[in-house]
């Protein structure tokens, strides 16, 4: 019988994760952040919901839970000075929610630091109840009272999903993006200046999958 031992750098570095994005923000459709362009009113109010269907961060399995980015973006969104409030999943441990914030948060490098880096000041961090439901472009976000989001896909004339690939400001290399509008947007995080209702703006969502093995 032969054994294969696993790398350690694959159970105790980095992260491996396959799930779904969600972004919905103040812009109209198509939010010009996505070609580097200015946003529509010279800032972004955003959501960004990575929901992780099956991964590792530094070997610990957090397949299944959510992590929520409400993001006040002061300007051009590859100028960075983000304001954000981070939302972590209830259900995660405490070893869950250290992993998920050290991946999100850029502490362990990769793909998830370079995005981490446009972020000026992380507001608050909360643990509360996430649903969220995407598939193919529609479904819904909500926290606890917090964020409520709802959004369907634009389909072109054979039915298709209308979706943007090879974009500046990609947060899933590799991977379309389905161009959808929000029916609805409701922030309601009033210490933090983040309170803001909204219909018929900007919403994408897209499959994803990082694989950082570490340095």
């Amino acid at each position: 019988m032969t054994v294969t031992e696993t790398s350690p750098t694959e159970t105790t570095a980095g992260y491996q994760l396959t799930g779904s994005l969600l972004e919905v923000c103040s812009c109209d459709t198509l939010c010009p952040c996505w070609i580097g362009e200015d946003p529509d009113e010279g800032y972004c109010d955003s959501v960004v919901a990575y929901q992780i269907s099956e991964g590792k961060v530094r070997g610990v399995d957090v397949s299944g839970l959510t992590i929520v980015d409400v993001c006040k973006i002061p300007g051009n969104v590859l100028e960075g000075n983000w304001r954000v409030v981070v939302f972590v999943d209830e259900r995660a441990s405490d070893e869950q929610t250290d992993a998920l914030l050290d991946a999100f948060t850029g502490k362990l490098g990769g793909p998830l630091a370079d995005l981490a880096g446009l972020v000026g000041e992380v507001l608050e961090v909360r643990r509360a109840p996430i649903s969220h439901s995407i598939v193919d472009g529609a479904g819904t976000l909500t926290i606890d009272g917090k964020v409520e989001c709802s959004m369907a896909p634009y389909r072109g004339p054979d039915g298709s999903i209308t979706t943007l690939s090879n974009s500046v400001f990609s947060t899933v290399p590799g991977s379309p993006a389905y161009i959808s509008k929000s029916d609805r947007q409701k922030i309601d995080i009033p210490e933090h200046g983040m309170t803001w209702e909204l219909e018929g703006k900007n919403a994408i969502q897209s499959d994803w999958k990082i694989d950082y093995r570490g340095e």
